[in-house]
C-alpha cells in the first residue's frame, strides 16, 4: 500500500477511501462490519461517513466497528454536516409528517448552532473522542463563510476535530473560504470532496487547479459514477435492485444514449488492460493529477473485492488518450458536478 499525503496535513491516507453511506442501509450492520475489516485488512486506513447517511446509523455502524476491531487509531475517520437530521422532529400539537415538523427553519445548513450541534451527535454515533476530518457537506450560500468557519475553528481548538474540509465546493466559494481563514486568523479547509468520474470531468476546469495550488487533498465522491461504471445498466437493461432501478435522483443518466457509448469505449479498454470496468474506471480517478484518494462505497462484499483489486491496476498513456478519445479533457456527458449548488432537499 502506497500511501499518499492528505493535501499539506502531513497524514497519510491509502489510495482509496472506504465509504460508508450503504452502512447500516442497503447494507446490515454485520455485512458492514465485516467489509469495514477486510478493507482495513487490505491497508485502507480512510473511512468517510456522514450524519445524514440513513439518518445518523452509518455513523452507529462505523463506531461499533472500529470499537469490535479496535482500529480506531489506525483509521483517519471522516464525518459531515449540513443535511437535516431533523426530519422526524415534531412539535407538540403536529405529526411527524406534517409540514411544519418537516420544515424546521434551523435544521439544516452550516450556521454554528447547527455545526455545533450535528459535530457532537456524530462523535456520540462514532464512538470517539474526535474526528480526524469534519465536512461541510454541501455549500449554504446564504450563510455566511466566515461564520461556518469561526465554529469550525472551535472544535479544531477544542481538540474535537483534527482538521476541516468541505464537499462540492465551486472553486470560488473554496478560494473564497481560504480568504476569510487567512484574514481572521481561523483554521482553513485541507480537502475538497466532488463527484468526479470519466462521465463528469469538469472538475479538471478549475477546481481541480484550484486545490493544487492552494494544496487541498481531493477526495472524489461518485468515481464510478452511481455505479454506471460498473458495466451493469445495459441500453434498455436496468437492474431492478440497483441504485439507478430504484429511483436515484440522477437516473436521468439512463435516458443519455452518449454515456453508454462511453461505457463501451471504456470497456473495451478495460478488457484490454485485463481488469473489469470499475477496476479501470477507479484507477483512472485514482491517478488523476491533484487527486489524493476517490471514494468507493460496496454494498456488498463482493463489490468490495472487485474494488480493492483497483489498486493494482496501472493504466498506459495509451489507455488515458483513450479516455480523452472518448470524453475530453474538462467535458462531460452527463451532469453529476453542480459547482456552487446546495440541494434544497436537505432542508426537509
Amino acid at each position: 500500500m502506497e500511501y499518499r499525503y492528505l493535501g499539506r496535513t502531513g497524514i497519510r491516507v491509502s489510495p482509496l477511501t472506504l465509504g460508508c453511506m450503504m452502512f447500516g442501509h442497503r447494507t446490515e450492520p454485520e455485512a458492514s462490519y465485516a467489509i469495514i475489516d477486510r478493507a482495513i485488512e487490505a491497508g485502507i486506513n480512510f473511512l468517510d461517513t456522514a450524519n445524514v447517511y440513513s439518518t445518523g446509523r452509518s455513523e452507529v455502524v462505523v463506531g461499533e466497528a472500529l470499537k469490535r476491531n479496535g482500529h480506531r487509531d489506525f483509521v483517519v475517520l471522516a464525518s459531515k454536516c449540513h443535511g437535516n437530521m431533523h426530519k422526524t422532529d415534531a412539535p407538540e400539537g403536529f405529526s411527524a409528517t406534517s409540514l411544519q415538523a418537516r420544515l424546521n427553519p434551523n435544521g439544516w445548513g452550516n450556521s454554528r448552532r447547527q455545526i455545533m450541534e450535528q459535530c457532537e451527535a456524530s462523535l456520540r454515533r462514532l464512538q470517539t473522542d474526535y474526528l480526524d476530518l469534519y465536512q461541510i457537506h454541501r455549500p449554504h450560500p446564504e450563510c455566511a463563510i466566515d461564520e461556518t468557519l469561526r465554529a469550525l475553528d472551535d472544535l479544531v481548538r477544542s481538540g474535537k476535530v483534527r482538521y476541516i474540509g468541505c464537499s462540492t465546493f465551486a472553486a470560488y466559494q473554496l478560494v473564497e473560504s481560504l480568504w476569510a481563514s487567512e484574514r481572521h486568523g481561523l483554521n482553513r479547509f485541507v480537502t475538497e470532496q466532488p463527484p468526479y468520474h470519466i462521465l463528469d470531468r469538469r472538475i479538471e476546469n478549475e477546481l481541480l487547479p484550484a486545490c493544487e495550488t492552494y494544496g487541498l487533498g481531493v477526495i472524489p465522491w461518485s468515481p464510478l459514477a452511481g455505479g454506471f461504471l460498473t458495466g451493469k445498466y445495459r441500453r434498455g437493461e436496468v437492474p431492478g435492485d440497483s441504485r439507478f432501478g430504484r429511483g436515484h435522483p440522477r437516473d436521468g443518466i439512463l435516458e443519455v444514449d452518449a454515456a453508454y457509448d462511453v461505457v463501451e469505449g471504456v470497456q473495451k479498454l478495460a478488457d484490454a488492460r485485463g481488469c473489469t470496468l470499475s477496476q479501470f474506471a477507479l484507477a483512472w480517478c485514482r491517478d488523476r493529477p491533484g487527486v489524493t484518494s476517490p471514494i468507493i462505497g460496496p454494498r456488498t462484499m463482493e463489490q468490495l473485492e472487485d474494488n480493492l483489486a483497483a489498486m493494482s491496476v496501472s493504466l498506459t498513456d495509451d489507455d488515458l488518450a483513450g479516455v480523452d478519445a472518448l470524453v475530453p479533457p474538462g467535458e462531460h456527458v452527463v451532469p453529476f458536478y453542480r459547482a456552487g449548488w446546495h440541494a434544497a432537499a436537505h432542508r426537509f
